[in-house]
């Protein structure tokens, strides 16, 4: 079956950075579209970054400049550094494989505070 797991997430100050990332087995990685997203307490799930299966990125602006994405089609992972970390890119972070369906990960916390 499909899983995608995620890891790397913690606790950070402010102005900090983590590296999370997502390993996908039982699809055919390569071909899929892989994306982060976040879901912060009370709000709705939001697109963070996405790397197509061609390696075009797309990010959200609140994250432009301070985080990047990127993907090891040899490893089935992907990855989201996050730099310059601020309180409001708390939330629960997401992994998400898009082809034909859609496949989401268990997510995992990012916490940036003081």
């Amino acid at each position: 079956q499909v899983q995608l797991v995620e890891s790397g997430g913690g606790l950070v100050q402010p102005g900090g950075s983590l590296r999370l990332s997502c390993a996908a087995s039982g699809i055919s990685f390569r071909f899929y579209n892989m994306g982060w997203y976040r879901q912060a307490p009370g709000k709705q799930r939001e697109l963070v970054a996405v790397i197509t299966n061609g390696g075009e990125l797309n990010y959200a602006d609140s994250v432009k400049g301070r985080f990047t994405i990127s993907r090891d089609n040899a490893k089935n992972t992907v990855y989201l550094q996050m730099n310059s970390l601020i309180p409001e890119d708390a939330a629960v972070y997401y992994c998400n494989a898009k082809r034909w369906n859609a496949y989401w990960g268990q997510g995992t916390q990012v916490t940036v505070s003081s």
